[in-house]
């Protein structure tokens, strides 16, 4: 069936009209929504928006993540004929998932792009839809948290990364990817008690209370165990996943603006991601892809497997509610 739907099929990021199930046009051919997922503004009844954000004016190294976005979206086409594997459902069966496209934003206005990212994320959430972002660098994490705390209230992040992102930085006005999260933590956006972050090989003397999982301590126990400490801090609060692509080792993705190597294994991160259905996720993003530094496409793919197991999460959240 599949390869005779292939034979006809094209396209479905503007042709399709069931919005549930797998795409199986030619993986190599077609517009490049992610999963194939249909592009549209119509939020009506969808479960999960996907949303790309092509922002990297905070960058503190190598840029080009603006191009995340279109390249996950490019990478995720092999993924969209079939079920994820290992999984016990589909989330792309059992619910509404679209592309939402990219947000709006005059790039030669920096300083208005974190309230117009805002308004963006927010205008998912009204519409009663869970958001998955796409960047991007590390700070568009920011706004979009502001817009779940105003729905959620401080919200628990869990982050998996190479760096903590909470360097001081009492300047509202500045935008830096790399300390975001002090300034979600000091202004009561992220309730950092029963938060984690996942994969940290970076110096920080003051993690904010933050309860840090470092890589040592990853690869010196069981994928199952680090589990298990995640889920024991957060419990069942809204929780926001965000994953920072360097949190893999740069073996597995090369292609972001600050690698650093010691860093999790693709193996090591999808049992944690696969071990955390359950957990209360409201939404997530994977960030930091950098397509100029991504010579084999590696880190593309690994970051369009990371949304994905996000979808998976947020659906299986759904389904058990």
């Amino acid at each position: 069936m599949a390869l005779e739907d292939a034979k006809k099929e094209i396209d479905h990021a503007f042709t399709r009209e069931d919005l549930r199930g797998p795409s199986f046009e030619a993986t190599f051919a077609g517009a490049t929504s992610f999963l194939r997922r249909k592009y549209t503004k119509d939020l009506r009844g969808v479960d999960i928006a996907v949303t790309g954000v092509p922002f990297d004016q905070a960058t503190t190294n190598r840029p080009g993540t603006r191009l995340g976005p279109r390249a996950i979206r490019e990478a995720s086409s092999l993924q969209a004929p079939d079920a994820p594997y290992g999984w016990d459902f589909d989330v792309l069966s059992e619910f509404v998932v679209v592309d939402y496209g990219d947000v709006a934003f005059d790039y030669a206005n920096v300083p208005a792009f974190p309230a117009r990212l805002r308004a963006h994320i927010k205008g998912i959430l009204d519409a009663g839809a869970a958001s998955v972002v796409l960047g991007g660098d590390h700070y568009i994490t920011y706004p979009i948290l502001k817009a779940y705390a105003e729905k959620y209230g401080p919200i628990s992040l869990l982050q998996f990364d190479a760096h903590s992102d909470t360097w001081a930085d009492d300047d509202e006005t500045r935008i830096d990817h790399g300390t975001m999260f002090y300034k979600a933590i000091k202004s009561g956006v992220v309730d950092a008690t029963t938060s984690v972050q996942v994969g940290i090989r970076c110096n920080n003397e003051d993690p904010l209370g933050v309860h840090t999982i470092d890589a040592p301590q990853v690869h010196g126990q069981s994928p199952a165990e680090t589990v298990r400490q995640i889920k024991q801090v957060i419990g069942d609060r809204p929780c926001y996943l965000t994953w920072d692509i360097d949190a893999l080792d740069p073996a597995y993705a090369p292609g972001t603006g600050t690698p650093v190597w010691g860093g999790l294994t693709s193996a090591q991160a999808i049992a944690m991601l696969r071990g955390l259905a359950g957990i209360n996720i409201v939404g997530g993003d994977v960030v930091e892809v950098s397509p100029p530094f991504d010579t084999t496409g590696a880190t593309a793919i690994a970051g369009a497997h990371v949304a994905t197991e996000i979808l998976q999460l947020l659906g299986h959240r759904m389904r058990t509610a």
